[in-house]
């Protein structure tokens, strides 16, 4: 019997597991007929999903919490059962920006402590002249990018509420926006950091794993009163995205599998920037310096496919840090129980013993552990706690 789906994505480069699972035949291997419908905003892809267009969405992992807790929208459960991508995002800056910003560096290019602290003292520059606020593109106010940029900044005492402007933008609208100047910087999932850098008119200052070591970026999301009803056809729909990822991951398909992410109705850029992003060696500068890290994105490999509910933690910890939510232990409970391991275990016919979760690390801040959210929050000078 086959099963008939409806998949929203988003036109970033970890959508690449669905696509590839659709495009290779890997879905209707397992019974799936799949149409991929390509969206331009993560808030419609979260009300389709929600309101059952969409059977199943490439989702930024935050939105899957939001909506399960009813934060910005309706209350609608969503479960995870697998991870499409841990890292990729970046974050690029005007050539003005990274000039301003190197002129107050003082220690590596690369720290995002010393970045973080360069922007401090800019800010404070900007402020003494009676210059505006610098622009920061975001995705979403429930995303990794959201989340990524405050973490970043405030490590050195900069407000991202106060300091800064914070502003929502689709991601293929970032690098038109950084070119028209409506913003000073962005944060992005790949490839739209690169081809900002290929027009010449951004730098890529970090990858997000120079800020967090191993972060949850999108996931697989379905709602839970569907994957209920079709415990068969998520299992389906977890081992046909198991199966793109290791397409993905074996060198010698990566020629064809930035063609296939290419296509116009799939990614839409040059086959060669998709392929730099699955390398992980980046052009940073439009004057072709590159940049080269094994952890830039993963796709499958290290585990990234299994969903880790500590990453789950982090993210609703993120939330209450910034007022969008109050602290509560029932909340992070349904946070956390979003990200499914039992549902990607039991597809895969693995027993999940002695699975344990990595850690969560970042440049800055205290070592985090669920188990003490409230102290771990407390620990932070910046933030907006809501009562």
């Amino acid at each position: 019997m086959t099963a008939t789906l409806r998949i929203g994505f988003i036109p970033l480069v970890d959508a690449a597991a669905l696509i590839i699972a659709v495009d290779k035949g890997f879905a209707a291997a397992e019974g799936l007929e799949v149409e991929l419908v390509r969206e331009v905003s993560w808030s419609n892809v979260r009300d389709k999903l929600n309101i059952g267009l969409f059977d199943a969405a490439h989702l930024l992992a935050p939105v899957a919490i939001a909506s399960s807790l009813g934060l910005g929208h309706v209350k609608v459960p969503i479960v995870a059962p697998f991870s499409l991508g841990i890292n990729g995002n970046a974050i690029t800056v005007s050539p003005a920006l990274l000039a301003a910003l190197m002129e107050e560096i003082d220690g590596d290019r690369f720290d995002p402590l010393a970045t973080a602290k360069a922007l401090a003292k800019v800010v404070a520059k900007r402020r003494k002249a009676g210059a505006d606020p610098l622009t920061f593109g975001m995705t979403f106010p429930f995303s990794t990018h959201n989340y990524q940029l405050r973490f970043w900044m405030a490590a050195a005492g900069v407000d991202p509420d106060e300091d800064v402007r914070l502003v929502v933008l689709p991601p293929p609208y970032m690098v038109d926006s950084l070119a028209n100047g409506h913003v000073d910087a962005f944060c992005v999932g790949a490839p739209w950091n690169s081809v900002a850098v290929d027009l010449g008119i951004g730098h890529i200052l970090h990858f997000v794993s120079d800020i967090l070591v191993r972060a949850a970026e999108k996931v697989l999301a379905v709602r839970q009163i569907w994957a209920d009803k079709h415990p068969d056809v998520v299992a389906a729909l977890v081992r046909a995205a198991v199966k793109g990822t290791e397409f993905i991951e074996e060198t010698a398909n990566l020629a064809e599998t930035s063609h296939i992410l290419a296509q116009p109705e799939r990614i839409g850029v040059d086959a060669e920037v998709i392929q730099r992003t699955l390398t992980g060696r980046l052009k940073i500068s439009p004057d072709g310096t590159f940049r080269e890290s094994a952890r830039y994105l993963l796709v499958g490999r290290e585990g990234a496919g299994r969903p880790e509910p500590v990453q789950a933690a982090w993210l609703y910890a993120q939330m209450v840090r910034w007022g969008q939510t109050a602290l509560s232990a029932e909340a992070l409970k349904t946070a956390m129980a979003v990200f499914r391991p039992d549902l990607y275990d039991a597809a895969l016919g693995h027993s999940g013993d002695g699975q344990a979760s990595t850690p969560f690390r970042a440049f800055a801040g205290p070592a985090f552990d669920p188990a003490d959210l409230g102290g771990y929050l407390s620990s932070f000078e910046v933030g907006r706690r809501a009562p």
